[in-house]
């Protein structure tokens, strides 16, 4: 699955297997939901976090939506920074985290597909 597309459970399961390395012992932290679980890891990686500017729409021209935008650079040299998106910046931050952890595309469990959290 592509990480730009992860959300609820499967985000917060790839979080903890970019983490972790394993998924035994698996607990569901909320950590694209709960700065409690996310903002620590947001710190530890030296996440930049902020908004994007406005989208407009093309045929309207009218504002519509920011998206949260992290930018997160692994440590390689020349640094090539990953920018991500999400709804929020938990979300943008931790698709980011597993993007430079494990790469673009992610093998999930096939139960955590299409779960979503409210």
């Amino acid at each position: 699955m592509k990480t730009s597309e992860l959300t609820g459970a499967a985000l917060d399961w790839a979080v903890h297997y970019a983490m972790h390395g394993e998924c035994e012992g698996y607990s569901p932290h909320e950590y694209s939901t709960d700065w409690a679980y996310g903002g620590p890891i947001i710190e530890r990686e030296r996440l930049w976090v902020g908004y994007s500017a406005v989208r407009q729409s093309q045929s309207l021209r009218l504002a519509v939506m920011e998206d949260a935008v992290v930018q997160c650079h692994k440590t390689v040299y020349p640094p090539q920074p990953k920018s991500t998106t999400g709804p929020t910046i938990l979300i943008a931050a931790m698709r980011c985290y597993v993007v430079s952890k494990l790469g673009n595309e992610i093998e999930i469990p096939t139960e955590l597909e299409g779960v979503r959290k409210c």
